[in-house]
């Protein structure tokens, strides 16, 4: 049955997060700006290797029966879908949900969204549920691997890395927190934005977190995608910060590791693009918890005539068995991903490492997380600083960029800074 669309300007609601009920949030803000939803007006799961196109198929298929009123006709507006995909090709489950209300903000425009199968629902209720309650007596346990195993797997990584074949390889860690109650992800979420609002909050299908990294974002023709690699954690004291905020931009370490990642991504661009701005040296990103290299990579894509451009705009594009369309945000996403800030480099030697000797399911961690609008624009990043909520037992990830003078200590210590942001989140 097709789906049936509205989207209508309205005054200021509140906060978006706070509109959110308990039962099945969906989230995508920063800065108080970007689109939440629940319920479901349409679902689709994914895998393995074709999981990003059989994705696009899905959607497409979706948006060309719709019936959709947009009278707002900005990005993110009319038809959209919330995504997470799984990191690797092989175990995991990617997701594509529809909501049945949709709530977005950009500058001074909020609008609401209503999809129904066949007619639409009614006008939503966009009072703040009942606010969430904090989760009780959490405890924290060791993932996959206690601290000490994980050092010995970044030391056998830097042995075989000096060895060569092989410059970078990002492994990742678990942590498991348990409450004594079903957590509500609505309380980490609304921490999070507070704590972090230059990330992007996010939830879909029980992933929550708040990602510096934007994978890609595809806006009227135009590309972004912020890289980020290379971490220092600050200290508090504001002076000595700024010399290490120094002593990272001068890190021969972390430049490289910077520079692999910079490297994957605009190469992975580069075929879809007019024209690319990629920055010689990165600048230094302050957050809370650490500070990263980071750069902002932007380009212009091919228009549709052009003849290294799909035939047709998107969403309606087609592809060959086995390939994903790259004219819309979630195409160029899935050419992107796993660049080397989540993989490594060479990738597919990094790839096959990981899953050699990291010894743990990473699930949708470091996948492609974000929206798609039926015109085929839309924000994806990459599912960071994040935790897999599953009744009152979270699982939080981290993970850490490995080259020949990685420190097996020093490494340790950067995943656990990077722990903190969801660990805090879900304390009182």
């Amino acid at each position: 049955m097709p789906l049936v669309v509205r989207s209508t300007a309205v005054p200021n609601p509140g906060p978006l997060l706070s509109l959110l009920p308990e039962v099945g949030p969906l989230a995508w803000v920063r800065q108080g700006q970007g689109l939440v939803g629940w319920g479901c007006a349409a679902r689709v799961e994914t895998g393995g290797p074709g999981r990003f196109a059989d994705a696009e198929v899905w959607w497409r298929a979706v948006v060309t029966s719709a019936v959709v009123r947009d009278e707002v006709r900005v990005p993110g507006s009319g038809l959209v879908t919330f995504g997470s995909f799984a990191f690797a090709d092989e175990p995991g489950a990617s997701t594509l949900v529809v909501p049945e209300v949709a709530v977005g903000r950009r500058g001074d425009t909020w609008w609401v969204t209503t999809i129904g199968q066949g007619t639409l629902p009614g006008t939503p209720d966009l009072e703040a549920d009942r606010p969430a309650e904090p989760p009780q007596d959490v405890v924290f346990t060791d993932g996959s691997r206690s601290g000490a195993e994980w050092e010995s797997v970044v030391a056998d990584a830097v042995r075989r890395i000096s060895a060569g074949g092989l410059e970078k390889v990002v492994l990742a860690r678990d942590l498991v927190a348990e409450s004594a109650s079903e957590i509500d992800v609505r309380w980490p979420l609304q921490n999070l934005a507070h704590h972090y609002p230059s990330c992007w909050t996010f939830h879909v299908d029980g992933l929550f977190g708040a990602t510096p990294e934007m994978l890609v974002r595809r806006e009227r023709g135009l590309v972004t995608s912020r890289v980020l690699a290379g971490t220092i954690r600050p200290t508090g004291d504001d002076d000595h910060d700024l010399a290490l905020a120094g002593s990272l931009a001068r890190s021969s370490k972390d430049l490289e590791e910077h520079e692999y990642a910079v490297r994957s991504v605009a190469d992975a661009l580069a075929p879809h693009c007019t024209s690319m701005n990629v920055p010689e040296t990165p600048f230094v990103l302050h957050l809370p918890n650490v500070m990263h290299l980071a750069t902002d990579v932007t380009g212009v894509m091919h228009r549709p005539h052009e003849p290294s451009a799909p035939a047709h705009p998107a969403p309606t594009t087609t592809s060959p068995a086995g390939t994903t369309p790259t004219s819309t945000a979630l195409g160029l996403a899935a050419a992107l991903h796993p660049s080397a800030a989540v993989g490594g480099t060479p990738t597919c030697d990094a790839v096959a490492l990981i899953d050699e000797v990291e010894g743990m399911d990473r699930g949708r961690y470091a996948g492609p997380v974000g929206w798609m609008d039926a015109s085929g624009d839309g924000e994806w990043g990459i599912a960071l600083r994040c935790g897999k909520i599953d009744g009152a037992r979270v699982r939080l990830f981290a993970g850490c960029g490995i080259v020949a003078d990685s420190d097996p200590e020093a490494e340790l210590a950067e995943s656990q800074a990077k722990l903190v942001p969801v660990r805090d989140a879900l304390e009182s």
